[in-house]
């Protein structure tokens, strides 16, 4: 019997040669069976398949949902009321909840859902820009200490942990104080609109502002310093130097922009940390300026008559934490989604 070519090349299988393997066997195979063999993987960008991957997890998806409802609540669901915050209802004090005032209505007789709405509404509002001036200061920190390194690098680390070391709460509450005076001057010698506007938060808020941007960016200049220690070995950083880019250049064409990952966790779990702060400050009655509301002046106003009145508290109390658990929750979802190292 003939041999088969195939034999010559595995002569252990000799013997079952033929049934394995015949002349046609390693024949091209036509274009019907390459797209039946061949499975074909859709090309999606970096942030298409951080989006999937971030839809994966459904406890940040639901938290997701969860603050977009709390975003229609405290933005558009003031429009549908037929109270503003500062709306003193005669004859309506201390109503407990009912369809007219579904959370009922404080002392002076002001609808309490339309003020938790618009409590709401300056918390996130505050979280949000206090995270934007951390993410800003942060970042360029960060970046400069990473890039130059040396000695510029070790008396910028120095100064970060000397911040470290002031303590934040007693920092905000000397700036509230001293600043409150020259402040409230200011709102009422201006004639800008803009800034009467402002006056409807109050100088304490301000104070607030001035001790993120002193205090709080020190752990996002950490994180973005370390991230850039790390990109500036690349080639393509090596590239741009050896073409004759400027150091401010790499920094913002190539070394920030790949850090744009850890800045979006960096900012989002931010947010919940300036949210807290100013609860906490509005409690103790160094944030927002009355009539104007937050969540935490809320939950002080109610301590008056906790045990009357307990709903006073508890709804302002519940929707601060749940906003801050959503957000953070979030936030570790971003924080898995953006890490190429955790890709599939």
């Amino acid at each position: 019997m003939k041999k088969s070519k195939w034999s010559v090349i595995f002569p252990s299988l000799q013997p079952n040669i033929e049934k394995l393997f015949t002349d046609d066997s390693f024949n091209p195979a036509t274009e019907n069976e390459k797209e039946n063999f061949i499975e074909t993987k859709e090309s999606v960008t970096y942030w298409q398949e951080a989006w999937r991957r971030f839809k994966a997890n459904k406890v940040a998806m639901i938290s997701l949902i969860i603050i977009a409802i709390i975003v229609i609540f405290a933005f558009i669901g003031p429009l549908f009321s037929p109270y503003d915050y500062s709306t003193q209802i005669r004859g309506s004090e201390n109503l407990p909840p009912s369809w007219e005032h579904p959370f009922g209505t404080d002392g002076l007789g002001r609808d309490l859902l339309v003020r938790t709405m618009y409590g709401t509404r300056v918390s996130l509002i505050i979280g949000v820009v206090a995270s934007l001036i951390v993410l800003v200061i942060g970042s360029i920190y960060g970046s400069i200490s990473g890039y130059c390194g040396g000695k510029v690098d070790n008396v910028m680390m120095r100064i970060v942990e000397l911040i470290y070391s002031i303590p934040d709460v007693l920092v905000v509450l000397l700036l509230t104080t001293a600043l409150k005076e020259p402040l409230q001057s200011m709102f009422n010698s201006s004639s800008s609109d803009f800034i009467k506007g402002l006056a409807t938060l109050g100088p304490s808020l301000f104070s607030i502002f001035i001790a993120f941007g002193l205090l709080y960016w020190v752990s996002n200049a950490r994180i973005i310093r370390g991230q850039v220690i790390m990109l500036k070995q690349q080639e393509y950083v090596t590239a741009a130097k050896a073409l004759g880019a400027k150091g401010s250049h790499i920094i913002k064409k190539h070394l920030l922009p790949n850090c744009v990952g850890q800045l979006i966790v960096t900012t989002c779990l931010q947010i919940p940390s300036a949210i807290f702060l100013e609860s906490f400050l509005s409690f103790l009655g160094n944030g927002v300026s009355a009539p104007m509301t937050s969540l935490g002046s809320l939950a002080s106003d109610a301590l008056g008559g906790i045990y009357s009145y307990t709903y006073r508290l508890v709804i302002p109390s519940v929707l601060l934490s749940l906003l801050i658990l959503t957000l953070n929750l979030v936030g570790d979802g971003l924080r898995d989604a953006l890490d190429p190292k955790l890709k599939k």
